[in-house]
């Protein structure tokens, strides 16, 4: 079970029912049938568009994005979800923070409800930094599917690994 590096936080029966559906080979057919919907989000001006909308729509209060797109070089192990980073800047004789993010180029042929899903977990992370009870319940305000989601997303990620074409 240690190869299934996505899914490591999740119960071991959660685990081994994956594992059962990759060792078939139906793990992604079985992603496919729940997200059939492709987005149409492909150049980093529509993926800014699309996170500035969800963001105009939860968080009007929060600070503006000032930069998104999609990240070739971004290690999805270790920020498997995109990566939010405030870059402050010194402009006259004010320190100016700018907000940007960065969602991981191999999302570009995800299903729609991933890549929600990713933008809801870095817009929230304009308010909450950690990863608390507060931050999730953010996450589940904009999207109320989040947990499943996620799982599912960990569930595509763990499909992905193993050299199976998304269909």
């Amino acid at each position: 079970m240690s190869e299934l590096i996505y899914l490591q936080a999740y119960p071991v029966s959660l685990q081994q029912q994956a594992q059962s559906l990759l060792q078939q080979g139906k793990l992604g057919a079985a992603i496919a049938r729940k997200y059939p919907e492709p987005h149409e989000i492909s150049t980093d001006k529509a993926l800014y568009t699309y996170i500035a909308e969800l963001k105009a729509q939860f968080m009007r209060n929060s600070p503006p994005i000032n930069k998104a797109l999609y990240d070739s070089k971004m290690n999805l192990v270790r920020n498997a979800l995109g990566l939010h980073t405030a870059i402050s800047r010194v402009q006259g004789g004010k320190l100016k923070a700018k907000a940007e993010i960065r969602i991981a180029s191999l999302f570009k042929q995800a299903p729609a409800a991933f890549l929600k899903m990713i933008v809801v977990h870095e817009l929230a992370h304009l308010k909450q930094k950690e990863h608390d009870k507060a931050f999730y319940q953010l996450c589940c305000h904009m999207e109320p599917d989040y947990h499943q989601l996620e799982f599912d997303l960990r569930l595509y990620l763990t499909h992905l690994d193993f050299g199976a074409n998304y269909s």
